[in-house]
């Protein structure tokens, strides 16, 4: 079971961070010295030019990537201390992962899908199956749970990763460009319910968009520009 967590607690800190890009002899730096602190229950948005670095910066925040230098902390616990294991438990506890597009496995229903990363947290079946069905439930997607990805719409299938990401009952869900793929009316639904879920769990979020306007609903905008975050007020978004 997650360690409680109290709104305004520091879940992920960015610290001097830097990430180089080396092919051959050529280096290509993405960012240098870059700092980052989300606390418990905030939502940011990141935005920035295409190519900025915003998926780089989002894969390192989740322990997904290695940073040149810097370091990243996760619910206080240093993700280069931590071997691939532990660094791999810890993200399947303390975060959750919403991409653009929804990565469900094809071959296994909603249902299926959402219970996973809770039976890979080491929780009993009935256990994941309860908070599975809840969240699906929440979700709008209670009469759809036995179907598999190929039998959902768009919308559906996102709805269904955002259940997935929140089952664990993660500090924080770090998405990128989760809405991207998906219509106006539809992206707008699943953006409401990621700002629905956030108040209800008091998890933080972590949003890579490019749509200023969905970035202007959440608590800070930050702008990923030569490497670095520069905090804009809403009226500059």
């Amino acid at each position: 079971m997650n360690e409680p967590i109290n709104r305004g607690d520091e879940v992920i800190r960015a610290q001097d961070l830097a990430k180089t890009y080396a092919e051959g002899r050529m280096q290509t730096p993405v960012f240098n010295g870059l700092n980052l602190t989300v606390a418990a229950g905030e939502t940011v948005a990141i935005i920035g030019a295409s190519g900025a670095g915003k998926s780089t910066l989002l894969h390192l925040l989740g322990g997904l990537d290695t940073p040149t230098a810097g370091e990243v902390f996760v619910t206080g616990q240093q993700m280069s201390s931590l071997s691939d294991g532990q660094r791999g438990r810890l993200r399947n506890a303390a975060l959750g992962f919403v991409y653009q597009f929804h990565h469900l496995l094809p071959e296994f229903t909603a249902l299926e899908n959402v219970m996973m990363p809770v039976l890979l947290n080491g929780r009993e079946v009935a256990d994941a199956k309860a908070r599975a069905v809840a969240l699906l439930e929440s979700v709008g997607l209670g009469h759809r749970m036995t179907h598999k990805p190929g039998e959902l719409s768009g919308g559906e299938r996102q709805r269904a990763a955002v259940a997935r990401a929140l089952v664990n009952r993660p500090a924080c869900v770090l998405g990128d460009e989760p809405t991207g793929n998906l219509d106006d009316k539809t992206a707008g639904t699943v953006f409401d319910l990621m700002l629905e879920l956030n108040r209800a769990h008091h998890t933080s979020l972590v949003l890579v968009t490019h749509d200023r306007s969905l970035a202007r609903r959440l608590d800070r905008v930050l702008e990923l520009r030569e490497g670095r975050l520069h905090a804009l007020a809403h009226s500059e978004v």
